[in-house]
């Protein structure tokens, strides 16, 4: 069974969507998966990237994801957050994403313990430390994300050592592919 077809099967909740959630450490391929997996379902890719409160908050991000887009999509409401401005170091204008049929979150973070009992799909994409260095290194935004890696990791680390086992897990292709 293809994931498209693991997610389109499986039920909405109480609100009429279905909550999708590609997490997985930096560099694994999240984004591009989530982006593959959103255009072939039709549904609108969100990204925990609007919600870290700069580069110390992964694990704040997790309450504001649940709180102000899995909750809310789960009870049927519009999601409403306000995206973090990571040049000016602050909170910007609230967005808004409808309920919609499937909605994805993607990022570090997205399938923690608190977002699971709105979630309908959690996958986590496993990927080689190697190759997501190498991933992280040819990114065009490796020089902002550098100085900030080894902080990172260890955010990475506290949160993951509490992850719950997923539903999904995916390797991520070869480095030089698609992920």
């Amino acid at each position: 069974m293809s994931l498209v077809e693991l997610v389109a099967g499986r039920a909405p909740g109480p609100g009429g969507c279905r909550l999708v959630t590609i997490d997985g450490r930096s560099g694994a391929g999240k984004s591009t998966l989530a982006e593959r997996l959103g255009a072939e379902l039709g549904a609108p890719v969100l990204s925990m990237e609007e919600l870290y409160p700069g580069w110390s908050g992964l694990a704040a991000a997790v309450p504001l994801a649940r709180d102000w887009i899995a909750a809310p999509l789960w009870r049927g409401e519009p999601a409403r957050w306000w995206p973090w401005d990571w040049a000016r170091g602050e909170r910007g204008s609230a967005r808004v994403q409808p309920v919609a049929p499937i909605v994805l979150v993607e990022g570090c973070g997205s399938g923690a313990a608190a977002l699971r009992p709105f979630t309908s799909t959690a996958v986590w994409l496993e990927c080689p430390e190697s190759d997501r260095d190498r991933r992280l290194r040819s990114r065009s935004d490796w020089s902002g994300y550098a100085p900030h890696a080894a902080d990172w990791r260890a955010q990475e680390d506290a949160l993951y050592a509490h992850h719950p086992p997923p539903d999904v897990t995916l390797r991520c292709p070869p480095h030089g592919s698609a992920a």
